[in-house]
């Protein structure tokens, strides 16, 4: 580990931590509101608002698992420094910023997981992975787009059965009513999921500096300046991804928005117990492909949906590659 840090450049980092949480907020807030954007229950810039709010009291609800997951189960906390977590924030910033200008829907979770990643193996090799919670981590890719789908498919076909005898307003009506739950259901899972992620970060840099005593834990502190970081961020919006999330995959009724985030949120609130750091782009494209193709399998835009999927696949390595590059031109300039 590096000797300790002076205060401000201790600040600064924090500072860089939080920015990436910014970004995941301003990157992610699409996947909170696009269903209930693309079925015109709220305009985008009311959405964002009551996003925002259930992003920021998530921590209400939660504990403290997925924090736990970052800040030990990635990367073996002994070889964390202040180089490996400011490569690993480099890594994921610029992915994410690249993503987002490019309006791909990809992981924010799985590109701080691959900046750490590729900081920690560019340090140590393969023996800096803890490969219990990355592998846990890794199968969670393939099965949260899974699950989300599979819970928007059955929630579709249990929603028209019961509604078989109502008139199309009546169903319109009234799922528009019930999307404002389901939205907040999913945009508190959301942050119940991806703030922690930052909160790990934060409080492992802590205590690599000896700040946190014998014990890794998170500070109340790092907990509210976390959900505040992400809330702010979301309120920024991310309208390029919306359009990709909820009007290029597929058209969506009140009905199947309120399908597919109910579907979203119950896999993002399973996750989030569990310790879990799962995307919620993945969580949701998935729920979403799945109203789709409950409809029929031409309803879904596959192409898009692949395009996405590619996505996911580099994000890992590539934020990993960058942080790697970053780690590497640190100590070359020391």
């Amino acid at each position: 580990m590096d000797a300790a840090l002076g205060f401000p450049v201790l600040v600064g980092l924090i500072a860089v931590a939080l920015l990436f949480d910014f970004l995941n907020g301003l990157h992610d807030a699409a996947n909170s509101i696009a269903t209930i954007v693309s079925t015109r229950v709220l305009r985008p810039q009311y959405a964002v608002f009551w996003a925002a709010f259930f992003n920021f009291v998530a921590f209400l609800v939660f504990g403290l698992n997925v924090a736990q997951t970052i800040g030990t189960g990635i990367i073996e906390p002994s070889i964390i420094d202040v180089t490996v977590i400011f490569a690993a924030l480099v890594g994921a910033i610029v992915w994410n910023l690249i993503t987002w200008a490019l309006g791909i829907p990809s992981s924010s979770s799985h590109a701080l997981i691959g900046g750490l990643v590729g900081a920690g193996m560019a340090k140590a090799g393969l023996s800096a992975a803890v490969w219990s919670g990355l592998t846990k981590t890794l199968l969670a890719i393939v099965l949260s787009p899974l699950i989300g789908f599979l819970l928007a498919l059955a929630l579709v076909a249990i929603v028209s059965w019961a509604s078989v005898r109502s008139t199309p307003f009546a169903v319109d009506r009234a799922f528009r009513i019930l999307q404002f739950i389901s939205a907040s259901l999913y945009s508190l899972g959301h942050g119940g999921n991806d703030a922690q992620k930052t909160m790990g970060i934060i409080a492992v840099l802590l205590f690599s500096q000896g700040k946190l005593g014998a014990e890794f834990h998170v500070p109340f502190w790092v907990v509210i300046a976390c959900q505040m970081a992400m809330a702010l961020g979301t309120l920024m919006g991310g309208w390029r991804i919306v359009r990709t999330m909820g009007l290029r995959i597929t058209k969506l009724t009140p009905m199947q928005g309120f399908c597919a985030e109910t579907g979203g949120a119950a896999t993002l609130f399973l996750a989030t117990f569990l310790g879990v750091p799962v995307s919620t782009t993945h969580t949701i494209t998935g729920a979403i492909v799945g109203v789709g193709a409950a409809r029929r399998v031409s309803a879904v835009r596959w192409n898009v949906a692949s395009s996405i999927v590619y996505a996911w696949v580099i994000t890992i390595p590539a934020a990993a590659g960058v942080a790697a590059m970053a780690y590497w031109l640190v100590i070359l300039l020391r």
